[in-house]
C-alpha cells in the first residue's frame, strides 16, 4: 500500500491552505434543478440532519492512485475521526470547530477551521443545500444518487460530491476535488449508525490521542 504519495494529495479537505491558488478559480455553475432534483435534495437534507453517529471502515483513493484504509467515526454536528491503518501514520480529527491532521511518524500537527473545508458541510448542525451551498449537479446512476456542491462564497475550497445508495438513502462515499482538479475519494463499508461514542475519541488534548491505537480502536458506550 502506497504511503507518502497519499499525504501529498488534497486528502479529505482540499482547502486553500492545502491547495495553492495562483489565481481565483472559476466558479462552477449552479445546476438547473428539476422538481425531481429538488425532491431528492430535500431527502438528502432530511437524511443528513437525522444522522447523529456513524462508524465505518473506509478506503481512501487519491488522484495519483495512492490508497489507504482505516476506521472512520462521525458524530454530528462537528465531530469526525479518521484512524488510518498501519503503516499509514496519518490521523485526522475534527472537533471544537477545527480539523487536526497529525502525522505520527513526523510528529507534525496541522490545524484548520472546519468551516473552511468542503467536508465541513457534512458536519454542520443543520445541513441546507441552498444559500451558502451551491449544488452543481445531481446524477442518478443505477442504485446511486450523487450530489455535488461547494461553499458558495469559497469555490476555491473544492467541490464536494456525496454518493448515496438511493433506496433506502444511505451515505456510501464522498469525493473532494480541489481547484487543480485533483480528486480524493473515500468509500465507506461496514456502516453502523446510532451508536454512542466516548467524547475523548474526538479530543486533541489527551496524551493518548497521539499514540498508535490510543483512541483508535472501536470504543464501547460512553458520553
Amino acid at each position: 500500500m502506497k504511503r507518502r504519495p497519499l499525504l501529498l494529495t488534497p486528502l479529505l479537505l482540499a482547502t486553500p491552505a492545502l491547495a495553492q491558488r495562483a489565481q481565483a478559480p472559476a466558479r462552477p455553475p449552479a445546476a438547473a434543478l428539476t422538481d425531481r432534483d429538488r425532491a431528492d435534495l430535500a431527502r438528502v437534507e432530511t437524511y443528513l440532519n437525522a444522522l447523529t453517529t456513524l462508524r465505518a471502515r473506509f478506503l481512501q483513493i487519491a488522484q495519483n492512485g495512492a490508497s489507504a484504509e482505516g476506521t472512520a467515526w462521525i458524530w454530528r454536528p462537528g465531530r469526525m475521526r479518521f484512524e488510518y491503518d498501519p503503516p499509514e501514520p496519518l490521523l485526522l480529527v475534527a472537533d471544537a470547530g477545527q480539523f487536526l491532521m497529525y502525522d505520527r511518524e513526523l510528529r507534525a500537527p496541522t490545524t484548520l477551521l472546519i468551516s473552511q473545508t468542503p467536508l465541513g458541510i457534512l458536519l454542520r448542525r443543520e445541513v441546507r443545500l441552498s444559500g451558502d451551498v451551491t449544488v452543481t449537479g445531481i446524477e442518478r446512476t443505477g442504485p446511486f444518487l450523487r450530489v455535488s456542491m461547494y461553499r458558495t462564497s469559497e469555490p476555491g475550497e473544492g467541490v464536494l460530491t456525496l454518493v448515496f445508495n438511493n433506496e433506502p438513502l444511505e451515505l456510501r462515499q464522498w469525493a473532494v476535488m480541489d481547484a487543480q482538479r485533483r480528486e480524493t475519494r473515500v468509500t465507506l463499508s461496514r456502516i453502523e449508525t446510532g451508536q454512542r461514542f466516548p467524547a475523548g475519541l474526538f479530543q486533541f488534548n489527551d496524551p493518548r490521542f497521539f499514540e498508535p491505537g490510543g483512541f483508535g480502536a472501536p470504543q464501547g458506550s460512553g458520553n
